[in-house]
């Protein structure tokens, strides 16, 4: 250290106001105050950037699809089958344009989506579906199940809430495992109270609905009797249910869309609806369906 150079002794008076009136050695210096501990807006923007969420990517380039027989593309083309060019997810059909086609192209789309759903697949069929999608390392995942959930042999025998979103959690943590920076869009479930009340009109619709398409919505397709009308609402409710729980695990996942329940919103009408079940999505039904996703997928921010 250097050391500090002696003060010179110097006479002062005890008089006051005289001009040497004061101490021979000046006062100690006033301590600095603390450092603040508020962080600089630059900081706190530096900050507030390092918990932000990732960029969503609105232009993905590979996408695998995971759900049940609406992302199958059932009774789309012929009836009680499976019809997955005509998926809203990664089918070719032109007439549909799906999310792959319209994200990737056609040639993108044929070498670059795959389909993993499976007709009359459950919430609890999904994990295994979400690692054969991990197993292609995809840019994005789409998921639309819940339907089968709801539509069973009876309301008591739908998949209970809970359930239903340990399920879904136990999926999102399967894909993670393997591919934790794939994007997951997740649509809603169909409002299936609207499908029955836009098929309930057609005599042939109504006798393939007889062959255990949805019993728990569309048994007794005529019946408007309190107890029908009960075990609708019943099924109707449960949608509404699965849906808040698709919305708020999304939520969870810093790279999860939900759709914001424009799927369960949307008023499909008989053009949308398959004229061999009338309950199924047409080409027409696959086509909306794959521009809601497209538009959820691209938006700048996620849906409020």
């Amino acid at each position: 250290m250097i050391p500090h150079p002696k003060t010179p002794h110097r006479p002062h008076s005890t008089l006051p106001g005289h001009p040497l009136s004061r101490p021979a050695h000046p006062p100690p210096p006033r301590p600095l105050p603390p450092p603040t501990t508020q962080a600089s807006p630059a900081a706190r923007s530096t900050g507030a950037q390092a918990v932000k969420a990732p960029v969503w990517n609105r232009s993905p380039a590979s996408i695998a699809a995971v759900g049940d027989s609406i992302t199958r593309g059932f009774d789309a083309c012929t009836v009680l089958s499976d019809c997955p060019e005509v998926s809203w997810a990664t089918g070719s059909d032109a007439q549909v344009e799906s999310l792959a086609v319209r994200l990737l192209g056609a040639a993108g789309a044929a070498t670059h989506s795959w389909n993993y759903a499976m007709t009359g697949a459950r919430m609890a069929d999904l994990s295994q579906q979400m690692a054969d999608a991990a197993s292609r390392d995809p840019e994005l995942v789409t998921v639309m199940v819940g339907a089968n959930d709801a539509c069973r042999s009876s309301t008591r025998a739908m998949t209970p809430v809970a359930g239903f979103r340990a399920d879904f959690e136990e999926a999102l943590r399967t894909l993670r495992a393997t591919a934790p920076k794939t994007q997951v869009y997740v649509a809603s479930v169909p409002n299936l109270k609207r499908l029955w009340e836009q098929g309930r009109g057609n005599p042939l619709g109504k006798e393939v609905w007889k062959l255990g398409i949805c019993p728990s919505m569309l048994g007794d397709a005529d019946d408007l009797g309190e107890a029908a009308e009960h075990r609708r609402d019943q099924v109707e409710d449960r949608v509404v249910a699965y849906n808040k729980v698709l919305k708020e695990v999304c939520a969870t996942d810093r790279r999860c869309r939900f759709d914001g329940n424009a799927v369960y919103d949307y008023r499909f009408d008989t053009d949308q609806l398959s004229h061999w079940d009338w309950f199924h999505p047409s080409r027409d039904g696959q086509a909306r369906l794959a521009s809601i996703a497209y538009r959820t997928v691209t938006a700048a921010g996620p849906v409020a």
